[in-house]
């Protein structure tokens, strides 16, 4: 599959309004917060390598991190705490994190550009593209950002919980870890709500 382009963002750029791709990373995991990211992008933005966060090694996402946040018009990270995540859940913890991300930008887009089918309810125009960090430029750059800054939280974490080994797998449900939570139980980080963690 060829890497993400700037399509959608310069179709929206030539209506004369400002897109921001935005992401979120941890999902999936049994512990840690859920981290979105909005980024706006200048029209002429070459990021080489830029890719879906996934697809690129840690060494990569973080090289193209830091050129993302020199380049970018404006980036911003909402962050939901795992009691949060457990109050709401986590489909509505990650768009709240989506919403915070875009809030916090100091130059207001006014169309979104959303990795998967759920939008947010912010009263702005909105468009959800599956897999859209493997198809939009802006959407790629967010969940570099995402990624980058919650594995950065949770290899802090680790150093308080040594023994859940979180920089290894960043809270990700591996054997490893579920063996882990068995040893000695839910720490504070822990999502008391997903399954295998209590």
């Amino acid at each position: 599959m060829s890497p993400p382009n700037f399509d959608y963002e310069k179709e929206i750029w030539a209506k004369g309004r400002i897109p921001a791709g935005v992401d979120e990373a941890g999902r999936g995991p049994l512990a840690g917060p859920v981290v979105a990211a909005a980024v706006v992008l200048p029209d002429d933005c070459i990021i080489e390598g830029l890719d879906d966060s996934k697809k690129l090694t840690h060494t990569k996402r973080v090289r193209i991190y830091k050129e993302i946040e020199s380049l970018a018009i404006s980036y911003a990270v909402g962050i939901v705490e795992p009691e949060e995540i457990d109050r709401i859940n986590i489909l509505q913890a990650a768009l709240l994190a989506m919403e915070i991300s875009v809030k916090k930008l100091t130059t207001k887009p006014d169309y979104l550009l959303i990795d998967g089918n759920q939008r947010t309810s912010l009263l702005l125009m909105q468009e959800t593209i599956v897999k859209g960090d493997s198809k939009s430029y802006s959407i790629a750059a967010a969940s570099i950002i995402a990624k980058v800054t919650r594995d950065s939280i949770m290899e802090e974490y680790h150093k308080q919980y040594p023994e859940y080994n979180f920089k290894g797998h960043k809270g990700y449900p591996t054997k490893e870890h579920y063996e882990a939570i068995r040893e000695h139980g839910p720490c504070p980080i822990h999502r008391k709500s997903f399954r295998g963690v209590l």
